[in-house]
């Protein structure tokens, strides 16, 4: 809160892929929080674009996400059944059909160096750390680095490698999994189980994340030793968030349990709103590994969202959907400081 010029323990969680336009990143910095970017499937220049127009809409603190460097995929020997798993969405899209996708270039290095001219105060990643060059480099530059854990072993790691801040992302949040030291079926642990075990084991200012949508949810959070919340779900219902408005639409009519855990558009595990194509592939069970089966899926998913079609689309969200609200940013930001100092006050109220 200090250190990033917080008026409220809030930060807009980073959505790679378009959700967080400049629009909201500022809106959400300007309103007292952190807006970030999800920086990881743009190039350099895209970096330093997206971050020259939320430092022309406003003067305060924002934030930069990328994706950890993964070891290079190895194509599966089920690779021509995963292609053709998705060729008959192709096909209703009036897509040319599908071809194994090559393995991107590594661009990590490339992005960071566009990070640390990009006048960002804070520098995050997820699915991983970086080498020790890359956190001096950053501090170098006076920004903080936080770092994503899903488990007590992974924040650990974490501040050994001199994380400022861990983001302990809980079991319901949405999109995908952070977790990179431990099978991801076993890094399944819930918000309110997570945070105060990770409080407790590091010196660091802890983040929660995951399943977090209104003034409750902070006021929860902070019981628990956070220091702050990161929010994702309930910052893409917002007007200013770039997803197509079916997938807004989805989010604002979906119930508690309408989202599940599936590889099927990436290839990672990632928590979205259940639709025909995630349970379609995931039912066949041949998926190439992350980033294989992100850009094989990549052109449906673009398709999808120019013709409003729902069910073709990664509908990333966490388990809290019914609590999502369509408002402008600014708007959600002065509801959140509203409702969690009201929660706390009627704690602070009650009698022993």
């Amino acid at each position: 809160m200090q250190r990033l010029d917080l008026t409220h323990p809030v930060i807009q969680a980073p959505m790679a892929g378009g959700g967080d336009t400049p629009a909201l990143v500022a809106a959400v910095s300007e309103a007292g929080g952190l807006g970030t970017i999800g920086a990881a499937y743009l190039s350099p220049r895209q970096i330093l674009d997206a971050a020259a127009a939320v430092r022309a809409a406003t003067a305060r603190p924002f934030g930069i996400n990328l994706f950890a460097p993964l070891p290079a995929p190895q194509t599966p020997a089920e690779a021509e059944a995963a292609v053709a798993a998705v060729a008959p969405f192709y096909e209703e899209l009036a897509l040319p059909a599908p071809a194994m996708p090559n393995a991107p270039g590594e661009a990590f290095a490339e992005q960071v160096e566009a990070v640390l001219e990009s006048g960002a105060s804070l520098f995050s990643v997820t699915f991983g750390l970086p080498g020790a060059d890359v956190v001096a480099a950053v501090k170098a530059k006076g920004m903080l680095f936080a770092a994503t854990a899903t488990t007590v072993e992974e924040a650990l790691a974490a501040e050994a490698a001199g994380a400022d801040i861990v983001v302990a992302q809980g079991s319901e949040a949405g999109g995908h999994r952070g977790t990179f030291a431990a099978p991801f079926e076993r890094a399944m642990i819930g918000t309110m189980a997570l945070v105060p075990q990770v409080a407790d084991a590091v010196s660091i200012p802890v983040v929660a994340s995951g399943g977090i949508m209104d003034g409750r949810g902070i006021a929860a959070a902070l019981a628990l030793g956070a220091s702050a919340v990161q929010m994702g779900t309930a910052f893409l219902t917002c007007t200013e968030a770039g997803i197509p408005e079916t997938y807004r639409e989805a989010i604002l009519s979906a119930k508690e349990d309408a989202t599940r855990v599936t590889r099927a558009f990436s290839g990672r595990p990632a928590r979205g709103i259940a639709n025909r194509f995630m349970e379609t592939v995931d039912a066949k069970g041949a998926i190439l590994p992350f980033p294989l089966q992100n850009a094989l899926t990549r052109p449906m998913r673009t398709a999808a969202g120019k013709a409003g079609r729902s069910e073709y689309l990664s509908l990333w969200a966490g388990q809290g959907v019914r609590l999502a609200r369509r408002q402008g940013a600014a708007e959600l930001m002065a509801q959140l400081a509203a409702e969690t100092a009201e929660a706390i006050a009627r704690l602070s109220s009650r009698k022993a």
